[in-house]
């Protein structure tokens, strides 16, 4: 059976999901202030040592620095994107994941043994920086080690597992939104951090990072264990063609024995690499690109110097900016407020965590579909739905119907899981050719957490000056989003990476 028709091999998926932890482990640090907040900031014994010797029962602090300690972990995540192409593209993908798990044990010990604000705050930026390296590092792993036909149910993984995080730690909130089990609350996300780094010494290195690194021999031995009991020889001939395009016919050897690497890899194949990829023709069709003559890492400022490059960055960091423009942030902000004016504060807190599983369920049913009706469709329907529920969030906050509003706010969320929440993060890996990957994953996280740090300094003051007329502008950016998406993104179901960007050179490329 050839590889490129496999779906979902068990050892791809055990590799996804332990690299996905990570992404529950930044779920639960998003999560983790929602329900214990007031225990932690506004208790009714202060800085006082009643329920420790030596820790203060909370951290008091006023709306305006509780807000910034709690969102400072976006400058964490800000921090770590700018830089994170380096480990990625010097260390490996696999190795990165490790390592990355440090920031959340540091942040948790340093926020469960904090004694005022400075050390929480810190503690936050660290697992921060965790959360900016992880999604950097998990997207890129998993699109590259994903097949073909199961790509995007496994891309999905990412956002489904920062969902539960979110969920789980609003339910295990519950109990521990009390002095002093609000410390264990942020301490508990150096379990899933120490859980990953023993799970990923089970795992291979992506085989297209090994293949950009001239690791032939062991870049194939890693895709057959990825895809076991079937025929790699034509995708692996693909990615090396993919990375090395005029290069093909230039075959490595090996610098310890002399042979050729890549003989082994052609036996038993009707063509040699180079008659498979011979001709311009033969090559798109299989995508593969005539010009790409060198394997070497592009850096930050080179993506913008190459023409297909470019174009396929300025897309990536508009969906990237879309998903935080769109203001999810703000409307699950902004929920808090809705419920109250339509329940009692208990009500209200329930109907919150009704919304994180309505979340839940929405990316699961994305999780179904993606790689049934692709990407494109569903953007366009996530984008449209928002844009559609702002407007009644519009219409329910001027005539002060709560019931729209409240219906608005969990439609708008449902709208945001089936598209706009999982897509940018897995389709910035499913454009992205290897040997751009790190620096084009590093700048697309680099413009989400600069969004979403924007959207929450701006989002309480548009608040207090507009109230619901807010959505205004978010509903106009997500129009705007829809009829760009549609003219300009394209769809990337079922086809190899290189296929996406043979296509994108026929349509954008040319001389540079």
């Amino acid at each position: 059976m050839d590889s490129r028709d496999l779906k979902y091999p068990g050892y791809m998926v055990f590799c996804t999901v332990v690299a996905c932890i990570g992404s529950f482990s930044q779920g639960w640090t998003i999560g983790s202030p929602n329900i214990p907040g007031d225990a932690t900031h506004n208790c009714a014994n202060g800085y006082a040592h009643v329920n420790s010797s030596f820790l203060p029962d909370c951290l008091p602090m006023n709306s305006l620095l509780w807000g910034f300690s709690v969102s400072s972990f976006c400058i964490g995540g800000l921090l770590a994107s700018l830089f994170g192409n380096y480990p990625l593209t010097k260390m490996g993908r696999k190795k990165t994941l490790v390592v990355n798990n440090i920031g959340w044990v540091i942040g948790a010990i340093l926020i469960a043994f904090s004694t005022g604000p400075a050390m929480f705050t810190i503690g936050r930026i660290f697992c921060g920086i965790s959360c900016g390296l992880g999604a950097l590092a998990t997207t890129t792993y998993v699109g590259e080690i994903s097949t073909i036909q199961g790509r995007g149910a496994m891309g999905s993984m990412n956002q489904l597992m920062v969902v539960i995080g979110i969920l789980l730690s609003n339910l295990i909130g519950l109990p521990l939104a009390t002095v002093p089990l609000w410390r264990l609350n942020y301490a508990l996300v150096a379990v899933p951090a120490i859980v990953q780094a023993l799970l990923m010494s089970m795992c291979v290195e992506s085989p297209r990072y090994l293949v950009s690194q001239n690791r032939l021999q062991e870049a194939k031995l890693v895709l057959q264990k990825l895809r076991p009991n079937a025929d790699v020889s034509l995708e692996f001939q693909e990615i090396v063609a993919g990375q090395r395009g005029a290069q093909y016919s230039e075959v490595p050897t090996d610098s310890k024995t002399g042979n050729n690497e890549l003989a082994p890899l052609q036996q038993g194949t009707e063509k040699s690499i180079s008659q498979e990829f011979s001709g311009a023709e033969e090559s798109a069709e299989i995508g593969v690109s005539p010009h790409e003559k060198s394997v070497e890492a592009m850096s930050i400022i080179q993506l913008f110097k190459h023409r297909v490059v470019r174009v396929i960055t300025f897309t990536v960091l508009f969906l990237h900016c879309t998903q935080q423009l769109s203001a999810i942030n703000g409307v699950m902000y902004y929920s808090t407020t809705i419920f109250l004016s339509a329940y009692d504060a208990e009500t209200s807190m329930y109907m919150a965590i009704g919304t994180s599983a309505l979340n839940l369920v929405c990316t699961i049913v994305q999780v179904v579909l993606i790689d049934r009706v692709g990407r494109r469709f569903l953007l366009i329907l996530s984008q449209a739905g928002a844009c559609l529920f702002c407007i009644t969030l519009v219409i329910g906050g001027y005539f002060v119907i709560n019931e729209l509003l409240v219906a608005s706010v969990f439609l708008f969320v449902a709208s945001f899981a089936v598209g706009l929440g999982p897509i940018p993060w897995m389709i910035t890996s499913e454009l992205s050719p290897t040997y751009a990957a790190s620096s084009m994953g590093a700048i697309a996280t680099c413009a989400n957490w600069s969004m979403n740090f924007v959207i929450g300094l701006v989002f309480p003051t548009l608040m207090d000056s507009l109230n619901s007329f807010s959505f205004i502008i978010f509903g106009c950016i997500l129009f705007c989003s829809t009829i760009i998406t549609i003219l300009f993104v394209p769809e990337t179901k079922g086809k190899p990476i290189e296929q996406v960007y043979a296509e994108y050179d026929k349509k954008y490329g040319g001389k540079q």
